[in-house]
């Protein structure tokens, strides 16, 4: 947070740093009861037997020492540290948001902010039809009917291929291609593994996707039924494009929002459909303009707010 270019004025300047300092106290208190560690720091076994050491330690004259700035780890005898920043580790059930690379004989390849592609396989995804049965050449042939390049998918992680790639599935009806709004890209350890990563935010007709992987999808709401007619309909004309284009209203909801997680990524604040929500309602409350959200006034007024609401959590707790 502290490198940030912004163009603030000195009294901006002193309520920025003093909402930082007052984060990172309560950082810190947080940090040392959940038995942090940097690197080369000892980590305590109690001279236990049989310990394992896991990703992050390493073995120093008979100590476990840590390897890596994290928080220790213990699952019975293993003991590892868990890093605090780090890149997309995939797991199976992970809910992502990928872009089409490229088409390939009976699947797709998609970029999803990992060191390898991963794989769409043309057996693991609905037809358009919606009928179950065994795919045909007709169905290879026309898989620039369902996806093309550069086209946005959500989908589910289903396992991993013998080269280390992901083998992904989007057999539900929440899962397919993803139209009418914005990809956005942060840092992958700012979104934690939850029961839900689908989130419709009625007020706004906005659905928001966080994805495991980093990449949030914020765009018109779409029910299921109208993703199975647009996947049965062809290629629709110029006129019927235009019928069908975003209400400017909801055009300004999915910047507002997708503003909202910009900021929220820039700060460096974990992403919740409850903080993002949090964050568009204050700005709607103190009249801030879409283009204004990514300012310094707003940008302190929400490193303030994080500070007051950390303080009232430490309050109730105590």
């Amino acid at each position: 947070m502290r490198d940030l270019h912004l163009s603030l004025n000195q009294t901006q300047r002193v309520r920025l740093q003093a909402a930082l300092d007052q984060l990172e106290s309560y950082a810190a208190s947080t940090a040392a009861a959940a038995a942090s560690v940097t690197v080369a720091d000892s980590i305590p076994v109690n001279h236990e037997d049989n310990i394992l050491k896991g990703h992050g330690t390493s073995d120093l004259d008979g100590q476990v020492v840590a390897t890596l700035c994290g928080v220790v780890e213990r699952v019975n005898k293993l003991v590892y540290v868990r890093a605090l920043r780090s890149r997309y580790k995939p797991e199976v059930g992970d809910i992502i948001v990928g872009r089409v690379i490229e088409i390939a004989p009976k699947r797709w390849r998609l970029e999803i902010n990992f060191s390898q592609d991963a794989v769409l396989m043309l057996s693991s995804m609905n037809l358009p039809d919606g009928i179950q049965r065994r795919r045909t050449a007709v169905d290879e042939l026309n898989m620039r009917s369902i996806f093309v390049e550069n086209d946005v998918i959500c989908a589910e992680v289903r396992g991993f291929q013998h080269d280390g790639s992901l083998q992904l599935q989007a057999r539900s009806q929440k899962y397919g291609k993803l139209e009418k709004g914005q990809l956005l890209t942060v840092p992958p350890y700012l979104v934690k593994r939850r029961k839900q990563h689908f989130h419709h935010l009625d007020q706004y007709n906005v659905d928001l996707i966080v994805g495991c992987n980093g990449f949030v999808w914020v765009g018109e709401h779409v029910e299921t039924s109208e993703k199975e007619s647009t996947l049965l309909s062809d290629k629709p004309s110029g006129k019927q494009e235009t019928d069908n284009s975003v209400p400017l209203e909801t055009r300004r909801h999915i910047c507002r929002i997708a503003n909202a997680v910009r900021l929220l990524s820039v700060i460096g604040l974990t992403l919740t459909v409850e903080s993002v929500t949090e964050t568009v309602e204050a700005s709607l409350r103190s009249n801030i303009e879409i283009n204004e959200m990514l300012g310094s006034e707003f940008y302190v007024q929400t490193v303030e707010r994080e500070a007051q609401r950390r303080a009232s959590m430490v309050r109730k707790r105590s």
